[in-house]
């Protein structure tokens, strides 16, 4: 369901985290915590944060990955939101099975083409070889099409709108990267069907938006709304739209979900016809749309930081931690009271729907305890010490900012965590949106192009929109260490400020010709 994405890189196979012995006393000397490679050396970064964070286990089929539970709650905080949305649309969920026809996936020219070099065939079963390979899905437009002829026969049939939960599998890629290209991922795929042109594609861009709301209001992300070039489409699809993401860490732009507008070429491939109300027989028109787990990882490369993750509290499994911090000298009559406070404020979070998780463990240090949950991105730390018991008050500190604030009145803390909360990730965007904006240059030649490209960037030009030029493009900026730019999307102009009027007599920044958009261009993943 995506278009066609460039290779990931990194991911290799790094050791797991060695934990702390249990049984170790306080004080002494405990195991290193944190990462083995700063952000500046970003694939070992990355490979590093996602195992030691606890996110993936590699397994031992390359390309396949264990979502550990804090990964996976984090994609069903996407699903539950998304799920809602879409429901509130009219759609229903469904399920259809892994495996596909050979005749059914070859049927339709453009979209095989697509995949092919991706899809995973089963050719044996036991010790006999079937008579006909049949594929493992990549997508699921030729498995559900010939279901759907058969169910709709009338315009009352229509609008039929159907999403399913499910993963699949793409077999063919280079360098595998947890979250962002594997062989195997989890997401959603939505198809549906119309009676006119109008109605898919008024759908199309609610579910652009939707997609638009998961990577900006739930994971801070800045995105840009846009429809793919001709080279970039879903193969067989009349138009596709996409959110472009990008990470500066790597100076690369990344898909971060598509929702494509199929036409009547697969209502026509799988003979897909209703009987209007004049009973004549018609084509339907047809959608699909998808979003995936790489979000997740897409999330972990803008905000994460040398210490590991940093995570948005909408998208956090933990929101706040607390840590007591009894003193050696205190009595223990003084100890037992801290630790019975901390539980207090634990249970008072907890009861407020807060996400919360309590560290009382007494064979860690408190500086142990805190590079352990900064490495895993909780946003915000409570801390409560012999001081604080003394002050009828807390600490509560920042994991993005780092920020400590003093002084916290017990039954202040509810208020001020909530508030804190809602701070934190309005804060997490603003940064983010203020780093992505400052990528993104205007180029009118090549040199400028070009130029932007050697610092990182993306660049908005202005071009004839022809397959030849973008395939030109990518081929003259391709360089031995790092793959070409192309076209992210075409962004639409009124929900992106950063692109210029398009004037009678601008030209092509390649060709010189008039050009007919400003496209959004970069090296991608």
């Amino acid at each position: 369901m995506s278009s066609k994405a460039d290779q990931g890189s990194g991911g290799k196979k790094q050791k797991q985290q060695q934990k702390p012995k249990q049984g170790q006393k306080q004080g002494e000397k405990e195991t290193k915590l944190g990462l083995g490679a700063s952000k500046e050396n970003f694939g070992e970064w990355y490979s590093d944060v996602v195992v030691k964070a606890e996110l993936i286990s590699y397994y031992e089929i390359s390309g396949c990955y264990i979502l550990r539970p804090d990964a996976y709650e984090m994609w069903e905080k996407i699903q539950k939101w998304f799920d809602g949305e879409i429901k509130g649309l009219g759609v229903r969920n469904s399920y259809f099975p892994l495996f596909i026809p050979k005749s059914n996936l070859t049927k339709e020219k453009d979209h095989v083409e697509g995949f092919e070099a991706e899809v995973a065939w089963v050719t044996k079963s036991g010790k006999s070889d079937l008579a006909t390979p049949i594929a493992i899905r990549p997508t699921s437009e030729t498995v559900m099409y010939p279901c759907i002829a058969d169910w709709i026969r009338s315009h009352r049939d229509l609008p039929l709108k159907l999403n399913q939960w499910t993963n699949v599998v793409r077999w063919e890629f280079k360098h595998p990267t947890p979250f962002i290209r594997s062989r195997e991922f989890l997401w959603q795929e939505g198809h549906t069907a119309f009676v006119t042109q109008a109605e898919a594609e008024e759908e199309v861009y609610q579910i652009l938006e939707l997609y638009r709301h998961v990577y900006e209001d739930l994971m801070a992300v800045p995105v840009v709304k846009g429809t793919k070039s001709a080279s970039e489409k879903f193969a067989g699809a009349l138009f596709t739209t996409s959110v472009e993401g990008f990470i500066p860490a790597s100076g690369r732009g990344i898909q971060g979900a598509t929702s494509h507008c199929l036409g009547q070429n697969f209502s026509k491939m799988f003979d897909i016809k209703y009987e209007a109300e004049d009973k004549s027989q018609q084509y339907i028109w047809q959608n699909s749309w998808g979003i995936t787990t790489r979000t997740i990882g897409v999330m972990i490369m803008v905000h994460g930081d040398d210490k590991g993750l940093v995570l948005p509290p909408r998208m956090a499994s933990t929101q706040i931690v607390v840590i007591p911090i009894p003193n050696a000298k205190m009595e223990e009559s003084a100890k037992e009271a801290l630790m019975e406070k901390a539980e207090v404020l634990y249970q008072n979070l907890k009861a407020a729907g807060i996400r919360v998780a309590k560290d009382f463990r007494l064979n860690y240090t408190p500086g142990w305890k805190y590079n352990h949950w900064e490495l895993k991105g909780v946003p915000i730390r409570l801390e409560l010490g012999s001081r604080d018991m003394d002050k009828g008050a807390c600490v509560l500190a920042r994991r993005d900012t780092g920020k400590k604030q003093f002084d916290v009145l017990w039954d202040d803390v509810l208020k001020t965590v909530l508030d804190l909360l809602e701070t934190i990730q309005q804060e997490m965007f603003a940064k983010a949106k203020t780093e992505f904006d400052s990528c993104i240059e205007v180029a009118y030649n090549w040199d400028d192009f070009t130029a932007a490209l050697g610092r990182k960037h993306m660049v908005v030009a202005p071009w004839c929109d022809e397959k030849e030029i973008e395939e030109k493009v990518k081929k003259d900026t391709a360089a031995e260490d790092q793959q070409g730019a192309k076209t992210l999307n075409i962004p639409f102009p009124e929900s992106n400020t950063f692109v210029p009027e398009l004037k009678p007599d601008t030209v092509c920044f390649v060709t010189g010709k008039p050009a007919k958009n400003f496209a959004l261009w970069g090296r991608s993943y």
